[in-house]
């Protein structure tokens, strides 16, 4: 899936629904500016605005990251997940990094969305907090991770899960200045 695919499909899916930019941007909570620069140029959004445009369209996340309509299982073998997306986040001065590896790309009518997520440590320690509706479940496989979920701070290691709702303010980055990888799995209700 490549970046500009996706903003090629949201566009066509509000141009369908004979939606404007300026009232979709309004009924999605974003920025009209923000939208052009999804649907035009192919700028990625953070995931917590994707699951925004999904929800006001009333479609499944997965809608827009789809390559293929797949009814049987998605197997992704060892090594061959594909790079997804490195999601953007809204203010360009976040330091935050973090590579997306889909491992469902290939399933259709899915509800969950499983990603390997590559996350490389920020410099800064000021971290963005973003909610969205749903949940996640977050196995850490290497390095070590920081949480901050509402006014909590949770480190986990390799081999800890957390399991959260995403409606709740959070922040996923690497701990100890060190790369992380984790295996996320979303959940939204369409």
């Amino acid at each position: 899936m490549s970046r500009k695919n996706i903003g090629k499909k949201i566009k066509e899916f509000r141009e369908f629904r004979k939606i404007t930019r300026e009232h979709f941007a309004v009924k999605a909570n974003l920025d009209v500016v923000q939208l052009e620069e999804i649907e035009e140029n192919g700028t990625v959004p953070s995931l917590g605005h994707l699951i925004k445009i999904s929800r006001a369209f009333g479609v499944r996340i997965g809608t827009f990251l789809d390559d293929v309509d797949s009814i049987g299982p998605a197997v992704v073998k060892a090594g061959e997940a594909q790079a997804a997306l490195s999601f953007s986040t809204k203010d360009e001065s976040s330091r935050e990094h973090l590579n997306f590896f889909s491992l469902a790309q290939a399933k259709a009518g899915r509800h969950m969305e499983p990603f390997v997520v590559e996350i490389e440590p920020a410099s800064e320690s000021d971290y963005k907090l973003s909610s969205h509706e749903g949940e996640e479940f977050i196995f850490v496989l290497e390095g070590n991770v920081e949480i901050n979920y509402g006014k909590e701070i949770y480190l986990l290691e390799k081999g800890d899960t957390i399991y959260l709702d995403s409606i709740v303010a959070h922040n996923v980055h690497a701990g100890g200045n060190q790369v992380a990888k984790i295996l996320a799995v979303i959940y939204t209700p369409v």
